[in-house]
């Protein structure tokens, strides 16, 4: 808004404040009370720079001092400003300048006990309908009006809705059905939402602008819809689209930036519907089952549907039911794909970027309701096909097939396309990684299937003998200590340590033969091993401090800011939330560590889905702390990090208070370890390795977190893919009911060392600076 001349007349200003408004002292802003028809004037003595949140809003920070209320013992109060509004106040308010706010909202301030001013701050906004006044020491006849107070909606929980009513209700996605074109010539799009009343309405909904309609991506996104018309179909309630019908969407992740997702460039948004988006998206974290990310092509398999985030990069018609979409997602289909053929003329695409992802790309084949839709995708666009199905024509023949992809007609199951926009964080994430694909690679290295190892070898002996030279060659390397010559084993046994040795052996035997079971927890500290505790431990723990209620008195700190609710089931468990700031602010999702007091297993691994880090604590009566460590002290992605027990001295988790103050928290495992106390335990892969060179037989130990597999011993419980390539690794080291003979070479470094006690004496081996090579791995 302008800056406006204010007129002074006879030493009264000719513009006057709304009648309506009252005016309210600093010792009646509380908590609770309605400040609705009030306002609150005050004169600056702070300012802090204009600046942004995570999410790009614009943030303004002023202290208003009472003047009235000088000799109070807390006469000052924050004022936090966003949007537009903040850019206008940065312009013109200066210190001594006398401000006059209303239409605010009133918060608890998690700084009051530092800076010794108000508990609680106002908030204000334009979107919010508040109103600042400024009459300054530079402008003393200016005054800057910014917008009336905007109304204020009401919404309705889905479980008082009522036939024949036209309601506004917010709720959260538990199923839809991306928008299609009608019979008519409407599109249409189906929601069921759910909210916290534990009651479902499913809303049909039509428009010919596909853009009014609410733009949803995934379960779990939350919906906010302006008069939409109620009524009642066999027994249930059913929302449709009516006069004046308005939607919002919003991301539904637990600390994403709430922004709504809209076409329309009018809208008013509240502050207090921010916090209502919050809380929907704790409650869904815990109570909608939500999908994890949607699959890969390099994933896929016959016989599957499944939702694909990807790139379209050609179009074609192919006849009057169907048309082509090429697409890739920078990952390759493990069979080979059928083309769709089409003539080169009717292909839309930049044909030199079709031709260098040919092996990366996948035809896609629509049919019926989707193809109108498919037709104006612009290539380049980034889409998610939903209910996309996978088949082989001929799956039981001897030559592999190519695997077909379609997205049949109808929308059963949410089967449709939807557009995302390149601001979606799966876009964005997917950008990344399209990016750092190496294309050359893609066009040189192409997967083998039969008929092509039939290409490659002439007959089965050929093949036999290639993997034969194969065998003759070591299938490790060597990653020092290159001027060691090779010693036999029997040598080596012969000789006193400790000493370093090159050997040439095979492996005849090893164990565990259950992989997993290999992997320990070492303190580097004491050089202590232990097990690596199960599910069941870490639930019996939560379970355990479930039973004391969060303690309310250490919320909203200056560090952190915390969220609590009660769940809806039988035991109406407390569970609070703490997610930590940083200069004074939340972080993006993929940055934020959180802290979270009641919850269940589920729950927690829910919350490390979305964001960097999460600590599981208790309250005590002065400070959050950690949980036995028995349980993980941290987790961080699908990783539980562990604390040594006699090692450790846990500090309080205000502790941690340090590392979000400074310039850019990184919140690393090592670094939480040590602000916390923690003796970190590190993953170890502890195996015994039986070698045999024809001059005798040695058993070593590997010890080892990363370097020999190549695989983080950290990931192997939560990653399939690398517990498969790590039995691979193994079965190629030592192949299952081959001959002595048969096995390869291993070249490795071991070294030798004396272990005493009061009886006996001993010497042992371990192996050290191999790796296993990359074309095994």
């Amino acid at each position: 808004m302008p800056v406006q001349l204010l007129k002074i007349i006879k030493g009264k200003s000719e513009t006057s404040l709304p009648s309506h408004l009252q005016k309210e002292d600093l010792q009646h802003l509380q908590e609770g009370l309605d400040h609705t028809n009030k306002y609150f004037q005050g004169i600056v003595i702070l300012f802090y720079p204009l600046t942004k949140l995570g999410d790009g809003t614009d943030f303004f920070k002023i202290v208003l001092q009472d003047l009235d209320n000088l000799c109070s013992r807390i006469n000052s109060i924050n004022i936090l400003i966003y949007g537009k509004m903040a850019q206008d106040c940065a312009k013109v308010i200066r210190r001594g300048d006398t401000i006059v706010v209303a239409g605010f909202e009133l918060a608890k301030s998690p700084t009051a006990r530092e800076d010794g001013r108000h508990g609680c701050h106002l908030e204000l906004s334009e979107e919010a309908g508040s109103i600042i006044y400024v009459r300054g020491l530079l402008f003393p006849n200016f005054i800057m009006p910014f917008q009336s107070v905007a109304p204020k909606y009401v919404y309705t929980p889905l479980n008082h809705l009522k036939d024949g009513t036209v309601v506004n209700l917010y709720g959260v996605v538990k199923f839809f059905k991306p928008p299609y074109v009608s019979k008519g010539t409407d599109y249409c799009s189906v929601v069921t939402l759910v909210d916290p009343s534990n009651v479902k309405l499913t809303c049909t909904l039509f428009n010919g602008n596909l853009d009014a309609l609410p733009k949803i991506y995934k379960v779990g996104d939350i919906v906010r819809f302006h008069r939409i018309k109620i009524r009642e179909y066999n027994g249930q309630m059913q929302g449709i689209t009516s006069a004046g019908f308005a939607a919002l969407t919003f991301d539904g992740t637990v600390g994403a930036p709430v922004v709504p997702r809209t076409s329309s460039k009018v809208y008013t948004f509240m502050d207090e519907e921010q916090k209502t988006i919050e809380e929907l998206r704790v409650w869904a974290a815990s109570n909608l089952s939500i999908s994890g990310p949607a699959a890969k092509l390099s994933g896929v398999q016959p016989m599957l549907f499944f939702d694909l985030t990807c790139q379209l990069v050609g179009k074609a018609k192919v006849d009057g039911s169907s048309f082509l979409l090429k697409v890739w997602d920078g990952t390759k289909c493990p069979y080979p794909t059928w083309k769709v053929p089409v003539e080169a003329r009717d292909l839309e695409g930049e044909k030199v970027l079709l031709h260098q992802l040919r092996n990366l790309t996948v035809d896609i084949l629509v049919y019926d309701n989707h193809v109108q839709l498919a037709k104006s995708l612009k290539i380049g666009s980034f889409l998610r096909i939903y209910s996309i199905h996978t088949k082989q024509s001929n799956a039981d023949a001897e030559v592999v097939s190519p695997i077909e992809f379609h997205l049949h007609g109808g929308t059963c199951y949410g089967r449709g396309i939807g557009v995302l926009p390149e601001s979606n964080p799966d876009v964005k994430e997917l950008k990344a990684f399209l990016e750092s694909v190496d294309l050359a690679d893609s066009q040189d290295m192409e997967s083998m299937s039969s008929v092509e190892l039939d290409g490659t070898f002439n007959n089965v002996t050929d093949l036999e003998s290639h993997l034969q030279r194969c065998q003759q060659l070591s299938v490790t390397v060597l990653t020092d200590h290159q001027d060691l010559n090779n010693t036999e084993l029997k040598t080596i046994l012969n000789s006193t340590a400790p000493q370093q040795y090159r050997i040439r052996a095979k492996l005849r035997t090893y164990k565990p033969q259950k992989l997993h079971q290999s992997i320990k927890l070492h303190c580097s500290k004491c050089n202590s091993l232990q097990e690596v505790p199960d599910g069941d431990d870490f639930d019996f723990v939560l379970q355990g401090s479930a039973i004391t209620a969060p303690n309310t008195e250490l919320h909203n700190t200056s560090w952190y800011d915390s969220v609590m609710w009660t769940t809806q089931d039988q035991k109406q468990r407390k569970i609070a939330i703490h997610f930590v700031k940083h200069d004074e602010m939340l972080q993006q999702p993929e940055d934020t560590l959180l802290m979270i007091e009641g919850g269940t297993l589920k729950e927690v691994w829910k919350l490390t889905k979305r964001f960097k880090c999460v600590i599981p604590v208790r309250s005590t009566e002065d400070d959050l702390e950690l949980l036995d460590l028995s349980a993980p002290f941290l987790l961080q992605g699908n990783i539980k990090y562990y604390g040594c027990k006699r090692c450790s001295t846990p500090k309080p988790i205000k502790s941690l208070s340090s590392i979000a103050a400074e310039q850019r928290p990184s919140w690393e495992p090592t670094e939480i370890a040590q602000a916390l106390g923690i003796e970190l335990l590190q993953y170890v892969f502890i195996m015994k390795f039986t070698l045999v060179d024809g001059t005798g037989a040695l058993n070593a130990y590997l010890f080892d977190h990363e370097k020999f597999f190549q695989i983080p011993a950290s990931e192997i419980f939560t990653n399939n893919f690398l517990q498969q390539k790590m039995q691979m690794t193994m079965n190629t080291l030592c192949p299952p009911g081959r001959k002595l003979d048969d096995l390869p070479w291993l070249e490795c470094f071991i070294k030798s060392y004396n272990v005493r006690d009061a009886v006996k004496h001993q010497v042992y081996y371990q192996i050290f600076d191999t790796t296993v090579a990359e074309d095994v791995v």
